[in-house]
């Protein structure tokens, strides 16, 4: 059985590392490596591939940064070719970024089955450009790989086959136990001059809170109350960075903010399992900080992986200054819910995954 995975972005790193290790302990399963350069930054590609010794890829597209329907377009032009030529008897995709649709696409054209890893996911907000890919990439799937009860009930009132859906679990949290060890070494605090339990994380991408300076404004004012009390650690996404330039005196007066490039994987991981909370509008850091039993607060009004709400650490606080005010002052007298991990995310999704794909291959 020949497989292509293809990936594209920082998300898709994490996600694929697991997969890869277990792949290729099976001698029947062939595979190529396919990197779309969606993210061609060092610390949003380079050093996910060195820290998560993730293989070479065999091609990179090298498409580069552009409006989502034209990045999408330029990613399936140019990965066509190059599966028609290879014939793969399956495409593999993970998470919901630009590079996950346009690979399901090309497979879906090409008559080729599609296995989709964190499928059915839902906000239910069709604004988010992640979820609009996420639907229709599950709609092509033949293999649905899901992380959470929430995904089956969505793809099963979707109507999709029963008989295409796979409960595995988190392949994310495979890859965050396998090198938490190995994060503990990092010296980020040390480099940042922040000390355990003494500084929140705060991330921001999404074009609801960054993509104009009234949004970005919006979203940084209403942190102000945690900003007052404790150190913020911010490292900046590349396109949150541009948008940035606009606000150079807004970020000057920004007292408590510790601005820093986009962090390697094993920085990161080890700056989120010491800080006091995370706040962000990332979808996969909800899921991490629920397994490292930090608080979240998700600077959001929806999320689509709601039983990190149920069963973990986060909570839905939208950008209003109450809200955040309120839950950071539960956070200070300790009263936030340590959560639990959900059922599956035991390190062992990947397993579960690749013996699928297996048992399927061989007949």
């Amino acid at each position: 059985m020949k497989i292509c995975i293809v990936v594209g972005a920082r998300p898709n790193f994490v996600k694929i590392a697991p997969i890869l290790a277990e792949i290729r302990q099976y001698s029947e399963l062939k595979w190529s490596l396919i990197h779309t350069g969606q993210h061609y930054d060092h610390n949003m590609s380079e050093s996910f591939f060195k820290d998560l010794e993730i293989p070479e890829p065999n091609v990179n597209l090298n498409v580069g940064a552009s409006p989502p329907a034209i990045q999408t377009a330029e990613i399936m032009l140019r990965l066509s070719p190059i599966v028609a030529a290879g014939c793969p008897d399956l495409i593999l995709v993970v998470g919901d970024v630009n590079s996950t649709l346009a690979g399901a696409l090309v497979a879906a054209k090409a008559m080729i089955p599609v296995a989709h890893v964190e499928a059915g996911l839902r906000s239910f907000d069709r604004t988010m450009p992640e979820e609009v890919n996420r639907v229709l990439t599950d709609a092509v799937s033949d293999y649905c790989f899901t992380t959470e009860s929430s995904a089956n009930d969505n793809l099963a009132r979707e109507r999709v086959a029963p008989a295409r859906i796979y409960y595995v679990g988190n392949v994310m949290i495979d890859t965050l136990l396998r090198v938490r060890e190995r994060a503990d070494g990092s010296t980020i605090l040390r480099r940042l001059g922040v000390r355990a339990g003494d500084f929140v994380v705060l991330t921001l991408h999404r074009p609801s809170n960054v993509d104009d300076s009234r949004a970005m404004t919006r979203s940084l004012s209403a942190i102000g109350c945690v900003q007052r009390d404790i150190p913020v650690v911010f490292p900046v996404h590349p396109r949150t960075r541009e948008r940035l330039k606009l606000l150079p005196d807004f970020v000057r007066r920004g007292a408590g903010l510790i601005l820093t490039e986009p962090l390697p994987y094993l920085d990161f991981v080890h700056l989120m399992a010491s800080a006091a909370c995370v706040l962000t509008d990332s979808g996969g850091i909800q899921e991490e900080t629920t397994a490292l039993g930090v608080p979240c607060l998700t600077l959001r009004t929806t999320t689509e992986r709601p039983i990190t709400v149920t069963q973990g650490t986060n909570r839905i606080v939208g950008t209003e200054p109450e809200k955040i005010a309120a839950a950071w002052a539960e956070i200070r007298r300790g009263q936030w819910p340590m959560g639990q991990l959900p059922q599956f995310w035991d390190g062992r999704t990947a397993e579960r995954i690749v013996k699928v794909l297996a048992s399927h291959g061989s007949h």
